[in-house]
């Protein structure tokens, strides 16, 4: 692992749009919550926040967030709602990975950047029933159908079913994974108010991110007028996305640690006649809290600026492995402030439960730990 330089901070611009994001989330987290839906309100709010904009080039009337500006500005988000920050970690990792990594053609690229100045959410559905994470392999049952005589004719109609689509109630555009006929996988622009979309709302009850709305979709002969064609992976989409899930989870974390010191500070049992923040057994759980999370955000910004020094696949292991930390301090986090908090952690009256469960689905996105770990090591051993 070689040296990077310092993480960049935010522009005055960037942080503008990350502040109006995080009012968004902040105002619409608990309707969202409640309704286990993205609601109305909580879409056009984070849509008009103006986030969309925030990793499209500065060329291409963006903001031109780098990784490391980006992974900033959702561990903000990520404190604020773990689920709406996870609906903008989305658009981000997309549109800062086609940019970066060149992983759509042209004419994907200027509908991307399109869609980020007119404030149109955007997400990439890719997770089947049968196929799981894409991240395993597969050939996708998802199936798109050139319209006319030839697979470059223009136009396609998609059909299939994708799980675990984050925030689709939000979305205006989606980039659907799906083979062809003679089995070439590629990724197709759908317009998710377009026919051919419904939404099956299979997220109720979920266990986590339950204002995320990470519904079913499902596709009949959707019209898709744009696609990007069979290419190799790059290593900007790896590099984009565990960033964008590290950071927004590591912001749970230290909801967590925010929210167990507002608690000590004020909880004065009667036996003690004093806060039980002058006890030393509270203190060390929030010292350990705070070193574990701080320690994890060190790691994921060198390691975001390492990509931004170096934009290879040498640099993507670290981030791998900084995701990976990430999300384990963040469920360490949540897990220490409930035991600190005891009892009242149960409670709808501290965020700490929703936090605990919300931590959790960290650990469910790629890459796992072992694969994380193992790929840096590799790269360490061999070096």
């Amino acid at each position: 692992m070689i040296s990077s330089p310092p993480p960049s901070e935010l522009t005055p611009a960037q942080a503008e749009v990350v502040d109006r994001a995080a009012d968004a989330i902040r105002q619409h987290a608990a309707e969202c919550g409640a309704a286990q839906d993205v609601t109305p309100g909580a879409a056009a709010a984070l849509s008009e926040s103006g986030h969309t904009r925030l990793a499209v080039p500065e060329d291409r009337g963006g903001l031109g967030a780098n990784l490391s500006q980006f992974a900033r500005a959702q561990l903000t988000l990520g404190a604020a709602d773990a689920s709406l920050a996870l609906i903008l970690a989305m658009h981000g990792h997309v549109t800062g990975a086609a940019f970066q990594g060149r992983t759509l053609p042209e004419p994907l690229l200027h509908a991307v950047a399109e869609a980020g100045q007119r404030s149109e959410l955007l997400n990439a559905l890719a997770s089947e029933p049968e196929l799981g994470s894409p991240s395993r392999g597969g050939l996708p049952q998802t199936r798109a159908v050139p319209e006319g005589t030839g697979f470059e004719g223009g136009g396609w109609r998609v059909t299939g079913r994708k799980t675990w689509s984050t925030g689709v109630r939000a979305l205006r555009w989606a980039l659907v994974t799906a083979a062809t006929p003679d089995g070439q996988v590629g990724r197709y622009w759908v317009d998710m108010s377009g026919p051919g979309v419904q939404i099956e709302e299979t997220w109720q009850g979920a266990l986590a991110l339950r204002g995320s709305g990470s519904h079913d979709v499902v596709f009949t002969d959707a019209p898709a007028t744009l696609h990007a064609p069979p290419a190799p992976g790059q290593p900007a989409s790896s590099a984009w996305f565990w960033t964008a899930i590290a950071a927004t989870y590591l912001g749970v974390g230290f909801a967590a640690l925010d929210a167990i010191s507002a608690y000590a500070r004020v909880r004065v049992p009667t036996a003690l006649g004093a806060p039980i923040a002058t006890l030393p057994r509270i203190q060390e759980n929030v010292g350990r809290t705070a070193t574990a999370l701080h320690a994890a955000r060190a790691l994921l910004l060198e390691s975001a600026a390492r990509w931004d020094a170096d934009p290879s696949a040498a640099s993507v292991p670290g981030i791998g492995a900084a995701k990976a930390h990430a999300t384990g301090a963040a469920v360490f986090a949540t897990d220490l402030a409930s035991r600190t908090a005891g009892g009242a952690a149960l409670s709808a009256a501290l965020p700490l439960e929703k936090l605990l469960r919300d931590a959790r689905a960290g650990l469910t996105h790629p890459p796992t730990d072992d694969t994380a770990y193992t790929a840096l090591g590799r790269q360490l051993l061999e070096g």
